[in-house]
Order: C-alpha cells, then sequence, then structure tokens
C-alpha cells in the first residue's frame, strides 16, 4: 500500500511526501520522514487518525519541532495542526488554536494590555506543544494561566479538561503522560496590566535572551531540567563540558545547558552528547539529569 496516496484520498489537508526534518526543526538536523499531514479541521483529524490506526502506521504530533530530536528516518506519518489557528479574545479570556504561535499569541495580547504570557514571547513553539510538555520560563508556565482546553480522546471524542484535571507540573502534563490525548484548542485567563509595562518585561528579557543564550545557531533550547536547587548549566561546565563537540553537535560556550548545531549535526551526535553530559553528571555529582528535549527513534 502506497501510504502517501491514500492519505491523499482522503481529502483531508495538505500531504507532503519524503519529507526533510531540517525544515521541521529547530535543530535544524538531517533527517526525513516518511510523510507529513496538515489537516484542515478537527474532522480531518478523526479520519487521519482511525486511517493511521486501522492500518497499524505509526504517528506523531509535531508542532514547531522545538523540543524534538530525530535520531534516524521516521518511518511514519507527522501530523502539523498549523491550521488550528482560531483566536478569540473577549475581555480577558483568550480562546486560541493548538497550531497558533506561541511567540507570536504573548505579543498579540501584551499589545492587548494583557499579562501572564509574558514568559513565553521567547518560546518558539506552538500553544498546543505548549501545553503538551507545561512551557515556561522566569518562573512561570502554562500551567498558571491555562483555563481549560479542548482535547480529542484516543477514542475520538471532543472533550474539555479544566487546569486541575491537566496536571501540570515542570515541564510535564497529563498530555505527556497518557499518549493518545490531542490538545485541539486553549482557553487561558489573563490579568489586565499597562500595555508598556508588559512590553518592557519582554524587551529586558529579549535583551538578557540575546546575551546569554546562543541564538545564532539552530538548538531546541535547554537540553536538561533544573535539577532541585541547581542548574542543569552550572554541573555541566563543572564536568569540562562547555564548548564539547560530537561532530557538528556541540556544548554552547555562551550557556552549557544548550547543544547547538554548528553545521552537520544529526540527532545521533546529539543523543551520544546529551548521554555522555548524563552519564558523567551522575557519576561525579550523583544528580541524574532529565532531558527536558524529546528523542525521536
Amino acid at each position: 500500500m502506497n501510504i502517501i496516496s491514500e492519505i491523499k484520498k482522503l481529502k483531508i489537508g495538505k500531504v507532503l511526501s519524503n519529507v526533510d526534518l531540517k525544515k521541521y526543526t529547530t535543530y535544524k538536523l538531517q533527517e526525513e520522514a516518511k510523510g507529513l499531514v496538515y489537516p484542515k479541521d478537527t474532522e480531518s483529524l478523526i479520519k487521519l487518525l482511525k486511517f493511521l490506526n486501522d492500518n497499524d502506521i505509526k504517528y506523531k504530533i509535531i508542532g514547531n519541532g522545538s523540543n524534538l530530536i530525530f535520531t534516524k528516518y521516521y518511518d511514519g506519518i507527522l501530523i502539523k495542526l498549523d491550521e488550528f489557528n482560531n483566536l478569540k479574545i473577549e475581555d480577558n479570556l483568550v480562546t486560541v488554536g493548538a497550531g497558533y504561535s506561541l511567540i507570536k499569541l504573548s505579543y498579540k495580547v501584551a499589545n492587548l494590555g494583557l499579562s501572564g504570557l509574558e514568559f513565553a514571547s521567547g518560546i518558539p513553539g506552538t500553544v498546543g506543544g505548549a501545553i503538551y510538555m507545561n512551557a515556561g520560563a522566569y518562573k512561570s508556565d502554562m500551567g498558571y494561566i491555562v483555563k481549560d482546553i479542548l482535547v480529542l480522546t484516543p477514542d475520538y471524542h471532543v472533550i474539555t479538561m479544566n487546569n486541575k484535571e491537566l496536571d501540570f507540573h515542570y515541564r510535564t502534563s497529563f498530555l505527556m503522560k497518557n499518549s493518545g490525548f490531542i490538545c485541539l484548542e486553549v482557553t487561558l485567563k489573563l490579568d489586565k496590566k499597562e500595555k508598556n509595562e508588559i512590553l518592557e518585561i519582554m524587551e529586558d528579557r529579549k535583551q538578557r535572551r540575546l546575551e546569554t543564550q546562543p541564538l545564532e545557531y539552530p538548538s531546541a533550547g535547554s537540553v536538561f531540567r533544573n535539577p532541585e536547587n541547581d542548574y542543569a548549566g552550572r554541573l555541566i561546565e563543572a564536568i569540562g563540558y562547555k564548548g564539547k563537540s560530537v561532530n557538528g553537535a556541540k556544548v554552547s560556550e555562551k550557556h552549557a545547558n544548550f547543544i547547538i548545531n554548528t553545521g552537520k549535526a544529526t540527532g545521533k551526535d546529539i543523543k551520544k552528547l546529551i548521554f555522555e553530559i548524563k552519564e558523567k553528571v551522575k557519576k561525579e555529582y550523583g544528580i541524574d539529569l532529565k532531558i527536558e528535549q524529546e528523542i525521536v527513534e
């Protein structure tokens, strides 16, 4: 069976074959996937998932690929929810599609004098991806502002889940622990604040990021979660790994908790470097660093 041809027959949205993942991951890795589909709505997404599940074809929902490490050819279908990009703002409630850009949304609401998303102005993911991993920065995260979300369940029902049910914790959520549940839409509860005050905070943080993070190179942000009362970057420096390379993958000299692609890094190079660091930190300090990025094999 030609999977791509069969998916095209479903008429559910744009379908691409033999996809170069360099375009779809922030690491710009040299890997490929069998196919990529952009479902045009929930009905189309359900139709696609039924086809994939009935035919035992592996698949993965991806946002902006800002947290993914593909280590080899992905022999399955990647699904992007870019068409799920509605936006409705009523008073301090913001209802937004899972495929909407988190950075774009943070600036949009800031300009309307709505506060709560300032932390997200440098996170290059989608709203759905941010919910999935409870993205955060500057001691805040999605868990603080989500009212509820629309979710597609593994048996293809659309339900609403509230903040408490989503079980948000540091860089994790119900969605991350329960595969098959897909975020379709989010309602955020924000606070009203002086627009210029919000934008000033965002600009200040942007300057700090430019000074302290290697934003000039492809990366996927922080590699490891910070252990309690410590910093992953400090531990990586302490084992002498700042600037350490495995082929094209390199621990940034600007921020040791970033691995950058200096040119021709593969997912395998990045994975090797990550596990070397994990092993050495465990051996030296007895701390088991938790990987914040997702390795897809």
